[in-house]
């Protein structure tokens, strides 16, 4: 069973984090969203491998998905950050009928938009990368090598950072991962992206200008609302939670008055 979080009385939304992180995380998992548990039942889940969730011998974003699509009974928001939104959208095809609404923020679901130019040429940059990387590194150096090689400071290697990090190095890759699109609902879609202004240069140029195209190119394809966050990077929901959190309590119900 994986660990599920938990807070408030409502209309439930589930949440699934990206990749290195876990659930409650404030920085990169969903613990800037637990004010919105003042008006909605807000369901953070840990992925396998991560946070309070058993550890597994590879992260897998279809077992992934069969874990989310089992905790939508009942009918949900759902909600995926980057890895998590490959999650989230696998989810939906599974469980279309217990959607209420999806949302994605920072999508990786590159295989959706791989005829887009940055996209293809992200695709193949991350196949090298992941490659090459030494499998044998501690977890101090490992934790070092995942933020330092994108311009960041790296953060304390707490165990509960070095574990998430691994997990994350050791997956089946979500931004390989076909979605098969017509098995969305007509539920309400929204995709949520940072301008990446801020970011260092690097990151920006072999992370943020693909992503960005991504999400542009999958709101097209899934017919979803686009929501440019500025001064965001990959994390726009804790980055501008103000922004990201009110965004949220208007489009879920604007659904509810839709339905």
């Amino acid at each position: 069973m994986i660990h599920v979080t938990e807070r408030g009385d409502g209309e439930r939304a589930v949440f699934v984090h990206g990749s290195g992180s876990w659930a409650t995380h404030d920085a990169f998992g969903f613990g800037a969203q637990l004010p919105l548990a003042e008006d909605f039942r807000i369901v953070l889940p840990d992925r396998r491998g991560y946070g309070g969730s058993p550890d597994v011998e590879r992260s897998d974003y279809a077992q992934d998905a069969e874990d989310i699509a089992e905790l939508l009974d009942g009918g949900a928001h759902l909600v995926g950050h980057s890895s998590g939104g490959v999650v989230a959208m696998l989810a939906a095809t599974l469980a279309p009928g217990s959607v209420r609404s999806l949302t994605l923020i920072e999508p990786a679901c590159f295989q959706v938009a791989a005829d887009a130019p940055l996209v293809a040429a992200a695709l193949e940059r991350n196949r090298t990368a992941v490659a090459s990387v030494p499998p044998d590194l501690p977890d101090a150096d490992l934790v070092r090598l995942n933020f330092e090689s994108v311009g960041f400071e790296a953060p304390e290697p707490t165990p509960e950072l070095a574990r998430a990090t691994r997990t994350a190095l050791n997956e089946f890759p979500a931004w390989e991962a076909q979605i098969p699109l017509d098995r969305l609902g007509a539920f309400p879609k929204l995709v949520v992206t940072g301008t990446w202004e801020n970011a260092p240069q690097a990151y920006r140029e072999h992370g943020g200008e693909p992503i960005m195209q991504c999400a542009q190119v999958t709101a097209e394809r899934i017919g979803a609302e686009l929501l440019r966050v500025d001064d965001a990077s990959h994390w726009p929901h804790s980055q501008r939670a103000d922004v990201v959190n009110a965004a949220l309590r208007e489009f879920w119900k604007a659904g509810a008055l839709r339905g």
